[in-house]
């Protein structure tokens, strides 16, 4: 046996043991763990590499050059889960040690081995049983690749936004064909960025100021509108269609007052609105538009991705969106490249400097700016431009956001083919419901299938949700409704009898879709087991009526 230091990286020789217990020939092994108090250690065999492990999925090849000194003197194969729990005394002699690299490698093949058995027995979808499952509306789609994307940054221990934000901020720019995206670590939080941008100073007559208006539509999330309130301004808001879901354009133009500098829609459950008509407002009227895209990535209109219709747009990343990374959202830079900075100002503490976190002097004169009234020379990385935040996301997030990436033309496809089979299953109801439609022109990414209860059916939006609901269906109103029917918006400002918002027209459409509208789910996660489950219940119910 050998007299040295035994620990995780060297290379031996050992005597492999056979059956009778006794020491057989000897072969190479990578110490994967150091003798414990009885003097075992565990070992992973190394074979030659022309042998028939060579291609095996924990075969990792090794040459001479990954030895911190001499070598084996030939490429050889660890094979990472071959493993052997072997007593110090069957150490003949040590060979070398591997450079951190190459033992990396090795101990990282094992737990990617381990991961995937792990997802495989834990998380790999099993068949629909109606009798115990429910129907989500949405949800998480994921498979081993994500698990282990999380597993590798978790290992790489990089914790706050790095490379692998860097990676997603550009393909998903690549996807959508903006200019640049920058990583938030939420959709709610990627409206704020983006409405706090249009605010800055560094917009001269540009800027949004306190008092200004900006058109919304009433019904929706409170997220697409909060910014306005948050910082000072008016919303403006306009009636909804109730077959689309979305803005009714014909209101715009009464809507627009001298005060007005903004428009901010979202595509309502991804179905596009009428991207012709609002970006010829606003281009006509000299309006900057803000696209709340968080419930609409990889939906069309006319052959043309929403998101890439404003001069910001936003996505969200949480579970039930196109895509997720847990927590996460995105604003787009769609065309003008000075709002970049801008942006990432606002969500970084509202720091002048635009260096990468983990980097210094991208400038080249990090201690040249006179900025304010702050001496000559004043560290760049501490002067402040703008009243910030800090809502980044972390960098294992991003690892887990670039495989979900990857995977969005087919979470795509899935929506709008569950979307397609439901409403085609959906028709001999129609009597009772109202159908959706999409936008004339678009090709939605569907966030959800919404319908409304006909004013003349025999029962309410309540029987029928609580009807699916018992049966494990999951239903959503339309997020907030009238957003101007919430307290939250009534009480908003200091006179109750005067709310902080101005309404044009009655919001007949909001009432309704606040009042009648619900949503069930065609996210990627259902089957078509799931579907044809939702069709039979909500036969069922039709069926006493």
């Amino acid at each position: 046996m050998t007299s040295g230091t035994l620990i995780p990286g060297q290379v031996v020789v050992i005597e492999v043991p056979v059956r009778n217990g006794s020491f057989g020939r000897e072969h190479s092994a990578l110490v994967l763990r150091s003798p414990d108090t009885s003097g075992e250690l565990l070992a992973a065999l190394i074979f030659n590499q022309d042998a028939v492990y060579g291609s095996d999925l924990d075969a990792i090849v090794i040459e001479d050059s990954d030895f911190e000194g001499e070598g084996l003197g030939r490429t050889s194969v660890v094979r990472a889960q071959q493993t052997l729990v072997i007593h110090r005394s069957a150490v003949k002699r040590i060979v070398g040690m591997l450079q951190p690299r190459a033992f990396s490698a090795v101990i990282r093949c094992r737990i990617s081995l381990d991961v995937k058995l792990f997802y495989e027995v834990f998380h790999d979808a099993r068949r629909f049983d109606p009798a115990r499952d429910r129907v989500p509306y949405a949800g998480r789609v994921f498979d081993e690749k994500e698990v282990q994307a999380a597993v590798d940054a978790a290992l790489d221990f990089w914790l706050t936004l790095g490379p692998h934000g860097d990676r997603f901020q550009k393909t998903l720019a690549e996807f959508l064909g903006v200019g640049s995206s920058v990583l938030v670590n939420s959709g709610s939080s990627a409206n704020l960025v983006a409405f706090a941008a249009l605010t800055s100073h560094k917009l001269g007559e540009r800027r949004i100021r306190p008092g200004d208006e900006v058109i919304t539509a009433a019904a929706g999330f409170p997220t697409t509108v909060n910014p306005i309130l948050q910082y000072g301004c008016v919303p403006v808001f306009i009636d909804s269609d109730t077959t689309t879901g979305n803005v009714q354009v014909s209101y715009l133009e009464e809507a627009l007052s001298e005060r007005t500098r903004a428009v901010m829609l979202a595509h309502t459950l991804g179905n596009p609105f009428d991207a012709d008509a609002v970006t010829e407002f606003c281009q006509r009227h000299g309006l900057w538009l803000i696209e709340d895209n968080c419930d609409a990535l990889g939906s069309l209109y006319k052959g043309k991705l929403t998101g890439t219709f404003g001069d910001l747009s936003t996505q969200s990343f949480y579970p039930p969106h196109h895509l997720t990374m847990g927590e996460g959202g995105a604003v787009n830079i769609v065309r003008e490249a000075q709002l970049k900075p801008i942006v990432e100002s606002f969500r970084d503490w509202g720091r002048d400097c635009w260096c990468d976190s983990g980097k210094e002097n991208t400038c080249g004169k990090r201690f040249g700016w006179r900025l304010g009234e702050l001496p000559e020379g004043y560290d760049h990385k501490y002067i402040y431009s703008h009243i910030g935040y800090n809502l980044k996301p972390l960098d294992i997030q991003a690892a887990i956001g670039c495989e979900q990436l990857a995977k969005l033309p087919f979470f795509v496809e899935a929506r709008r083919r569950n979307w397609k089979r439901l409403l085609d299953r959906v028709r001999p109801f129609e009597e009772f419901l109202e159908l959706p439609e999409a936008t004339p022109g678009s090709e939605p990414s569907w966030f959800g299938f919404m319908v409304l209860v006909r004013p003349e059916a025999p029962f309410t939006r309540r029987d029928i949700v609580e009807h699916l609901e018992s049966y494990r269906i999951q239903t959503r109103m339309l997020f907030g409704g009238n957003l101007t029917r919430q307290p939250a918006y009534l009480n908003a400002g200091n006179d109750s009898n005067n709310p902080p918002f101005r309404v044009v027209g009655s919001l007949r459409g909001a009432d309704r879709l606040m009042n009648d509208a619900f949503f069930f789910g065609v996210y990627p996660g259902l089957t078509d087991a799931h579907l044809d489950y939702v069709i039979e219940v909500l036969s069922a119910f039709f069926r006493k009526l």
